[in-house]
């Protein structure tokens, strides 16, 4: 297998409650491994046309596709409701602030390596307790939002990025969704019930050089972090990222932005392989006085995007909110009509050739 090492990185995690199980008292936390990282208070479209190996035989040909995607040995569902890996809590940060609307959490399980995931899959976590029906509560899917190697470097841990649901029903009363308050509520120390890893959609391309556009709405994130701290905080035998990473990042507010600190950094570090966008809905507009969502933002760079999805190395990776995809479609609708191209048809020839990856809720 080949030597990963993590580099120092910063994570932007703003001051509130938060259980660790580590000993600093101060809001500054420190990880110390092989190598040592802290966490802190707090486009372009691609297509990839699909490839296949063409194998004369006696009889006919056989086609078999050529995977874009590193999928080999990829792991699934290990771990299932029945049989769940027990895992603990290490660590779990409010990231936003408190006038953010809403709370977002990162938070860090122990694995002991018995999880193998890769970047782009998910886990499910099953909420303690019981339901209305006396029956164990239903898992719940998330996305992972560490690097294979995990946050400390050393494969033996899982993040997340969760949001606790909170609402008020039609009777007017206030609800709270089971799983996220459950996860959000987490102490260190505390046993958590895993399956998985599961999914395939969201994986990363095999090549180094690719552009990969990143959009992602509040923790539609997590999946891109996993991505980036590969990217740019690793050190890979084999795997050094060469290309192009753009992400647009969709929130309410600023004190919604999640891991900016992080992706500040990378894009210092990396300056020419990672473009970094934030559409913040309720304090930014457009030229035409229009809030500032990702698709928004995306439209200032329509010709420059519609250009990189003509390349087959480009690849766009979507997570967050369902809406999101179909103002994204009225952008590229206009431009693809410019070249005679029907953008519907194209877009699934994109996903076929898995250069059009959704993943929305």
């Amino acid at each position: 297998m080949a030597s990963t090492t993590a580099v120092t990185a910063s994570v932007s995690l703003p001051s509130s409650k938060s259980s660790r199980i580590f000993s600093p008292s101060s809001d500054r936390v420190s990880f110390h491994k092989k190598t040592s990282w802290s966490l802190r208070n707090a486009g372009r479209l691609v297509a990839v046309r699909a490839q296949v190996t063409t194998t004369e035989t006696d009889s006919a040909a056989k086609v078999e596709k050529v995977h874009k995607k590193n999928v080999e040995g990829l792991t699934v569902n290990k771990f299932k409701p029945k049989n769940p890996y027990i895992g603990r809590c290490l660590l779990n940060t409010k990231i936003t602030g408190d006038d953010a609307p809403g709370e977002t959490w990162h938070m860090v399980f122990s694995t002991e390596k018995e999880v193998p995931y890769r970047e782009g899959q998910s886990i499910g976590i099953i909420a303690d307790g019981i339901d209305k029906k006396g029956k164990p509560h239903k898992l719940r899917l998330y996305s992972i939002a560490s690097s294979a190697i995990g946050d400390f470097g050393d494969s033996k841990s899982v993040s997340l990025c969760v949001k606790r649901l909170i609402y008020t029903n039609d009777a007017g009363e206030e609800v709270k969704g089971v799983c996220s308050n459950y996860l959000c509520d987490l102490k260190a120390g505390d046993e958590v019930k895993i399956t998985g890893p599961i999914g395939k959609e969201m994986l990363m391309p095999v090549d180094p050089t690719a552009t990969v556009i990143m959009l992602g709405t509040g923790t539609g994130i997590a999946p891109f972090r996993s991505f980036l701290w590969k990217m740019f905080f690793e050190k890979h035998d084999d795997y050094k990222f060469n290309g192009l990473a753009w992400l647009f990042l969709g929130v309410p507010t600023s004190s919604s932005l999640l891991y900016k600190e992080e992706f500040e950094k990378m894009k210092e570090k990396a300056p020419d392989n990672f473009r970094l966008d934030f559409a913040v809905s309720r304090e930014q507009k457009n030229d035409k006085g229009e809030k500032m969502y990702i698709q928004t933002r995306m439209a200032e760079y329509a010709e420059e995007l519609w250009e990189l999805l003509k390349k087959d190395n480009t690849y766009v990776y979507m997570c967050g909110l369902k809406g999101m995809e179909k103002g994204i479609d009225d952008i590229m609708v206009s431009l693809a009509e410019k070249d005679g191209i029907d953008w519907m048809q194209y877009k699934r020839d994109l996903k076929k050739a898995e250069q059009w990856n959704v993943e929305v809720y």
